[in-house]
């Protein structure tokens, strides 16, 4: 067994990655830590990566692309309002 080879095996065949979570779904967990942690330059930047990743990559068959948008839609007000801390509504 070639571990290098099987790296990214499941990725290149359409497959769903083995740990069952997309790049994308990690790179959002880190930007909802670095919202947590209140650097909101990473953060922003790590949306920039969740949004190349959608433009590029279609999605699994069967996927529900609304969903991910929905998701990134979130993380974008998520931010602004930490970022705007005076808009926040009462």
């Amino acid at each position: 067994m070639n571990h290098v080879s099987d790296i990214g095996q499941d990725a290149q065949s359409g497959g769903t990655p083995r740990n069952g979570r997309r790049l994308s779904d990690k790179i959002l967990v880190a930007f909802h830590q670095a919202c947590d942690q209140a650097d909101f330059e990473v953060a922003e930047r790590l949306l920039q990566v969740v949004e190349i990743l959608l433009a590029q990559r279609p999605l699994v068959p069967g996927a529900d692309r609304r969903k991910h948008v929905e998701s990134l839609i979130a993380a974008h007000h998520r931010l602004w309002h930490l970022q705007h801390p005076e808009t926040r509504e009462f």
